[in-house]
C-alpha cells in the first residue's frame, strides 16, 4: 500500500509539472529576458514570434482590465494564468524528496544532510538579502533581518512554554526544531510569491512572470531538498516529507496573486519581508540545524556539505542569472525549457515499475523488455539516416562498429580496474560492497543508453533556442521520445537488481543526461554538424551492452526472454509512433531535429 502510494505522488507531480509545461506551450506570448532578482527592471523591447519576425512592445503602461486581468502591453494575463503557473512552480518543490523514496539516513548521514541544508538556507537568505537591496530598500531590509531573528526568537519561547509537542512521528525537541523549519521556509516563500506576483504585473507582463517563474521553481527544488532533509533525519517518511515540502511553498500561488493585483503596494514592502525571511534562516540555522548536525557528524564533513550546498545554490542563481541578464532572450527560454528534458526518462521509469509490480514480472521478462527496447533505439535513427540517405550505408557500418569496439573496450578497461582492486584488499577484515557480474553488466548497458541521451541532448540544445515557442513546445515530443529510454534503464536495472528504488533512480540520472547535454551544447554555441555521427556511434555503444544483458537472461528463461523481447519492442514502438503522430498533426516539431521526429 505504501509503494502505490509513493508511486502515486511521484506520477501526480509529473502531471503537474507537465500540464504547467502545456500551458506555457499553449500561450503565444513570448518569454522576454528578465532580472531574477529585480523582475521590474527595464527589458528589451523586442520579441520574436512562431514565425520568426520580430515585434516591438511600445506601450510598457500598464492598465487594469478589472479584477481578474491585466492588460500589459499587447499581452492579457489573467489571474488564472498567474495562479496556475505559480502552483505548479510550488509543487516543483516536492522533487527535493524524491532521494529519500531510494536511500535511508544513517546516523552521520542525517548530520551531513543537516549540514546540507544549512548550506542552503544560508544561500536562500543571502539571496533574499541581495534582491531586496535591489529594490530600492537597504534600510528596510536591514530592519528586516532584525525583526525575523527577534520572531523566530520568540516563536521559540512560545513553544518551549507549551513542553513537549509533537509533530506526525517526532517529539520534544526535534518537533519544535522542524515546526520552526517548516515555519521559517514558509516565510520564506511569501517573498519569492510576492516578487512573482510583481513580474507578471510588469512591463513585459506574462513575457516576463513566465521566466521569472521557471527560474524560481528550478531553485525551488533544492529548497524543497532542504526542508526535506531536516525532516527526514529526524524520521519523518519520504511521502510526508514530500508534502511538507510543497506546503512550505503554498504561500506563493497564494501571495502571488494580490501582489499581482496589487503591485505598487507589494513592491514597496518586498524590501523589509526578504529581509525578515532572511533573519529567520539565519538565526535558525547557527541556533538549531548546525548544533543538530555537529552531534551526528565531524565538523569537517559538516563544514564541508554546507560549504558544497552554498557553492552548488551560488552557481545555480549565477547561471540563471547569466542567462537571464547576459545572453539573449533565445538562450535564457531554451536554457530554463532544457530543464525539463528529463522528464520523459523518469516517467518511463514510473511506467515500467507500476507495470512490473502490478503483474510481478520474473527477471527474465524485464531483461527482455529492456533488451528489446535498446535494439529499438538502437536503430531508429540509423534507419532514419539510411531511409533519407543523408549517411551512407559504409559510414553506419563503421560508426556501429566503432561505438560497439569503445564498448568493449571501455568495459573490460573497468573491470580489469575492479578485480585489481579487489584483489588488493583481500587481507582486510571489514566487509567491502561489491556489485555481481550481472549487476555490473545491466549498469554499463544503462551508461550505453546515457551516452545516447547525451548526443541525442546535444541536438535538443542546438534546435532549442531557434524553436517555435522558443523550445517550450519541444517538452511534449521530447518527453514521449524519451518514455522507452527511462522504460529500458528501470527494466534492466531492476532485472538485476530486484530493486524498484535503485530502477527508479537510475531511470531519473539517465534523464538527466539529455537537460546536462542540452544546456552545454547552448553555452558552447555549437551547431548540429556531427551531431549525427556521435549518435550513430552511442547506438552502436547500446548493441553489445543489452546483447549481454539478453543471453542471459536467454540462460535463464528462454520462453520468458522472447516474450519480453516482444514486450520491449513493442512498447517502444508505440512510444516513438506517438512522436511521430504528434509532430505530423500539430507545431510542436517544427523546429525539433530530426532525431527526436
Amino acid at each position: 500500500m505504501a509503494l502505490r502510494v509513493q508511486i502515486l505522488i511521484l506520477s501526480f507531480l509529473m502531471i503537474v509539472l507537465l500540464h504547467g509545461s502545456s500551458t506555457f506551450a499553449n500561450s503565444d506570448s513570448i518569454i522576454v529576458k528578465k532580472s531574477r532578482s529585480a523582475p521590474r527592471r527595464d527589458l528589451e523591447k523586442t520579441i520574436i514570434d512562431g514565425t520568426g519576425i520580430e515585434g516591438g512592445l511600445h506601450s510598457p503602461e500598464v492598465t487594469f482590465q478589472g479584477f481578474d486581468e491585466r492588460k500589459v502591453g499587447n499581452n492579457k494575463v489573467s489571474v488564472f494564468t498567474v495562479a496556475w503557473l505559480t502552483l505548479a512552480m510550488a509543487a516543483a518543490t516536492g522533487l527535493g524528496a524524491i532521494p529519500f523514496f531510494f536511500v535511508e539516513l544513517e546516523p552521520e548521514w542525517a548530520g551531513i544532510c543537516n549540514g546540507l541544508a544549512a548550506g542552503v538556507m544560508l544561500a536562500a537568505s543571502f539571496d533574499l538579502v541581495q534582491e531586496g537591496q535591489t529594490y530600492g530598500g537597504g534600510n528596510l531590509v536591514v530592519m528586516g533581518i532584525m525583526s525575523g531573528a527577534v520572531f523566530i526568537l520568540l516563536c521559540k519561547k512560545v513553544l518551549e512554554r507549551y513542553g513537549e509537542i509533537s509533530m506526525l512521528d517526532i517529539k520534544g525537541a526535534d518537533a519544535t526544531k522542524a515546526i520552526l523549519v517548516i515555519g521559517i521556509m514558509t516565510l520564506h516563500s511569501f517573498g519569492e510569491g510576492s516578487g512573482v506576483g510583481v513580474s507578471f504585473a510588469g512591463s513585459k507582463g506574462l513575457n516576463q512572470g513566465l521566466l521569472v517563474t521557471l527560474a524560481i521553481a528550478v531553485h525551488n527544488i533544492p529548497e524543497g531538498l532542504a526542508v526535506s532533509m531536516v525532516l527526514a533525519s529526524r524520521g519523518i517518511s519520504p511521502q510526508n516529507a514530500m508534502l511538507w515540502s510543497v506546503i512550505t511553498s503554498l504561500p506563493q500561488p497564494i501571495v502571488a496573486v494580490p501582489s499581482f493585483l496589487c503591485a505598487d503596494a507589494f513592491h514597496k514592502v518586498l524590501p523589509f519581508c526578504t529581509g525578515f525571511a532572511a533573519g529567520c534562516m539565519i538565526w535558525m540555522v547557527i541556533a538549531e540545524v548546525l548544533p543538530d548536525a555537529f552531534k551526528e557528524a565531524s565538523p569537517s564533513k559538516v563544514a564541508s556539505s554546507g560549504t558544497l550546498a552554498v557553492a552548488f545554490m551560488e552557481t545555480l542563481g549565477t547561471v540563471l542569472q547569466a542567462f537571464t541578464n547576459g545572453n539573449n532572450l533565445a538562450d535564457a527560454s531554451a536554457f530554463l525549457v532544457s530543464l525539463l528534458f528529463g522528464l520523459g526518462p523518469f516517467i518511463g521509469g514510473v511506467v515500467l515499475i507500476s507495470f512490473s509490480l502490478a503483474f510481478h514480472l520474473p527477471h527474465p521478462h524485464l531483461s527482455g523488455i529492456s533488451s528489446g527496447i535498446a535494439f529499438l533505439i538502437s536503430a531508429w535513427r540509423p534507419l532514419q539516416l539510411l531511409a533519407s540517405a543523408k549517411m551512407s550505408f559504409f559510414t553506419l557500418s563503421f560508426l556501429l562498429a566503432a561505438g560497439s569496439s569503445f564498448f568493449h573496450l571501455s568495459t573490460s578497461f573497468f573491470l580489469k580496474i575492479g578485480h585489481r582492486k579487489k584483489a588488493s584488499i583481500n587481507d582486510l577484515q571489514t566487509p567491502t560492497l561489491f556489485l555481481s557480474a550481472h549487476t555490473l553488466q545491466s549498469l554499463f548497458a544503462c551508461v550505453s543508453i546515457s551516452l545516447h541521451a547525451f548526443a541525442e541532448g546535444l541536438a535538443l540544445g542546438v534546435a532549442a533556442p531557434s524553436a517555435y515557442g522558443l523550445g517550450r513546445h519541444l517538452v511534449l515530443p521530447v518527453s514521449l521520445h524519451g518514455l522507452p529510454r527511462g522504460a529500458a534503464v528501470a527494466s534492466c536495472i531492476f532485472g538485476a537488481t530486484d530493486s524498484w528504488r535503485g530502477a527508479l533512480a537510475a531511470a531519473a540520472l539517465t534523464g538527466l543526461a539529455g537537460p546536462v547535454s542540452a544546456i552545454c551544447a547552448i553555452l558552447a554555441k555549437i551547431d548540429y554538424k556531427g551531431l549525427d555521427h556521435l549518435m550513430v556511434f552511442a547506438c552502436g555503444a547500446m548493441i553489445p551492452g543489452f546483447g549481454v544483458v539478453f543471453k542471459r537472461a536467454l540462460r535463464l528463461d528462454k520462453p520468458k526472454s522472447i516474450y519480453g523481447l516482444f514486450i520491449g519492442l513493442g512498447f517502444g514502438c508505440v512510444c516513438l509512433m506517438s512522436t511521430r503522430l504528434v509532430c505530423l498533426h500539430t507545431p510542436y516539431c517544427n523546429s525539433a531535429p530530426e532525431a527526436v521526429k
